[in-house]
């Protein structure tokens, strides 16, 4: 795998053996990389989980990570996207992790001679929060055959939705979307369900960021109405199976997606997919650098 732009480049092989490295990695059996190597964090838009989770991976297997900061960069001057890259490539650089506003931006990288993760690209893909989510259902499952699984919300601008759907679907899941029909895409062949007809019959229930920054004129959007009516509330907790879980890529709009009260619930596993993220990070970097424990 010489670079990791969307789930669509991964066969089942592929994601099995990432799954695999990462969870070895997290019961701590890993070294770091035994040569000298330098990533390049490339964050044009806000992040936490995601960059602290790079940054963290990175000093996990001892890659040097070069910080970037898009306010005190050229980028400011109007250096495109392409010539950032190409300079932290001269520079040193052996691989780049680009989160990006532009969907596909990856697509104006051709020329660059150095491996590309993709942190994130518009409403696209989000490749390493699929692998993270995949591996976090596997550890609890073993299994994805079979596995019903419910993404609800903002369906139309999340690139977590969009990874997760084809991924899900490729290794045996019974994948439905439940959204507002404003926030439906019906280029993707999905089912789309009421919440409370699924909820008692679902294995995951994976709720979704409202992501404000991308919306146009919000007068119709209240946070209770859509709470009610997609949300994780307290009663739709109570019908859940004793064994499903509850996800979702955070950050948290609380009281809005799910209930405050159930962040941190039993079946809630927000938190463990914020700590796997460090080791499927750190094996995606162990592939991408071509150094093999």
């Amino acid at each position: 795998m010489n670079s990791l732009l969307s789930m669509n480049d991964l066969s089942k092989d592929d994601i099995m053996r990432l799954i695999r490295r990462a969870l070895e990695m997290k019961a701590g059996n890993y070294r770091p990389i035994p040569e000298r190597k330098y990533v390049a964090n490339l964050f044009f838009e806000p992040s936490t989980r995601t960059k602290a989770s790079f940054e963290m991976a990175e000093k996990h297997l001892g890659i040097t990570s070069l910080p970037f900061d898009v306010d005190h960069s050229s980028v400011t001057k109007g250096e495109s996207l392409y010539d950032t890259c190409r300079t932290m490539e001269a520079v040193g650089c052996d691989a780049l992790v680009i989160r990006h506003g532009v969907t596909a931006y990856y697509d104006e990288m051709e020329g660059l001679g150095i491996p590309i993760i993709n942190g994130g690209d518009g409403s696209g893909s989000h490749p390493t929060q699929s692998l993270l989510d995949l591996m976090t259902i596997y550890d609890r499952f073993g299994r994805f055959e079979g596995l019903k699984v419910v993404i609800a919300g903002d369906i139309s601008h999340s690139r977590v939705a969009r990874s997760n759907q084809q991924a899900l679907a490729k290794l045996g899941a019974e994948v439905q979307f439940s959204a507002p029909e404003a926030w439906q895409d019906e280029s993707i062949e999905v089912p789309y369900v009421d919440l409370d007809d699924v909820v008692g019959d679902a294995d995951v229930i994976m709720l979704l960021r409202v992501q404000h920054e991308r919306h146009g004129d919000e007068k119709d959007f209240t946070k209770t109405a859509y709470h009610n009516g997609y949300g994780m509330t307290l009663k739709r907790y109570q019908r859940m199976k004793d064994t499903a879980i509850i996800m979702h890529p955070a950050p948290v709009n609380r009281d809005v997606e799910i209930d405050g009260r159930l962040i941190e619930a039993p079946r809630s596993v927000i938190f463990e997919q914020m700590n796997n993220g460090v080791f499927m990070r750190m094996s995606v970097l162990q592939e991408i650098l071509g150094s093999e424990q």
